[in-house]
């Protein structure tokens, strides 16, 4: 019986966990789609840059192997490891979204302007999924592991293979969502502190992912570090190419 009842408990949180985050992605859809302006206080600007950096600090801290290796080696399964950082992501970015506040409007884009970085906002997204999926869409979100421990498999061990996006840069996913920041046709107060605070953040964590898969893979990483650089154009710093 207690089998059966953690097995029930597991799938639920399993579904309930991707239930989870199709709603969360349709709602920042909506988020950064923008529009919206109010007026802003230096209270809510202040709750504002607290609620982006959390955001930040509880995404980069599930993501650290030392967090991960304490959190496994405890009472959390590492099948539902993925689903658990998911769910965390989730209520993280819904309680960003269920307590900002707008600011006022600084600039608005008009005309075929607009349309041209509506499109790209657009084009963002195709962006994002596609490069999701090249490393693996349900490794990003614990489906990949999760289904396996539901069929009673093992899941299969994650290789790196660059293809794709992957051949001429190394973040493509997080350039997918710079762009899901920047192209707005309004914006506002609190965007602005939005877009400075969350693009500090991705090149922050470019660095950290850097890191960690350096750390979990050792030379093979280093040697593609010193064959393709983080971002396009950047032959510098520690997101370019590092030398082998």
């Amino acid at each position: 019986m207690h089998h059966k009842a953690d097995r029930i408990v597991g799938v639920l949180f399993g579904l309930g966990t991707h239930a989870l985050f199709a709603f969360t992605v349709w709602y920042l859809f909506w988020f950064l789609k923008g529009g919206a302006s109010g007026s802003w206080s230096i209270a809510a600007a202040g709750r504002d840059a607290l609620l982006a950096l959390q955001f930040a600090v509880f995404h980069s801290l599930l993501l650290y192997p030392r967090v991960r290796k304490r959190l496994t080696a405890g009472t959390i399964r590492d099948a539902f490891y993925g689903c658990l950082f998911c769910v965390v992501t989730c209520f993280s970015l819904l309680l960003t979204f269920a307590l900002w506040r707008p600011g006022e409007e600084l600039f608005r884009f008009r005309g075929p302007a607009a349309w041209i970085v509506q499109g790209l906002f657009y084009f963002s997204w195709v962006a994002l999924f596609y490069s999701l999926n090249l490393t693996g869409l349900g490794y990003q979100t614990g489906w990949t592991p999760w289904w396996h421990w539901f069929r009673g498999r093992t899941p299969p061990r994650r290789t790196f293979r660059p293809r794709g996006a992957y051949r001429w840069l190394r973040h493509p996913v997080y350039l997918s969502f710079l762009g899901l920041l920047w192209f707005t046709p309004v914006y506002t107060q609190d965007r602005l502190l939005l877009n400075l605070l969350w693009s500090g953040y991705i090149f922050v964590g470019s660095w950290l992912k850097d890191r960690r898969l350096l750390f979990y893979l050792g030379q093979t990483y280093r040697q593609y570090q010193a064959q393709v650089p983080g971002y396009p154009l950047l032959g510098w710093g520690p997101l370019g190419r590092v030398p082998g």
